[in-house]
């Protein structure tokens, strides 16, 4: 893989999270996964939805 869509993120900007939360649907050319937050804390999306992006791209993070 190396790139995927973000199809939807299932937390909002600045909402508290969880290490484990699903947080964003992201979509591949074979499937659709829901991604888990790495950490806890607070989320800050820095990408758009309905968007590809290469692997490794910042997405958002978490502080």
């Amino acid at each position: 893989m190396t790139e995927g869509k973000l199809v939807e993120w299932l937390a909002a900007d600045g909402a508290a999270v969880q290490e484990g939360d699903i947080i964003y649907s992201l979509e591949t050319d074979k499937t659709t996964n829901e991604i888990e937050a790495p950490a806890s804390g607070v989320l800050r999306i820095a990408a758009a939805t309905d968007e590809t992006y290469d692997v490794g791209a910042l997405i958002g993070h978490i502080e």
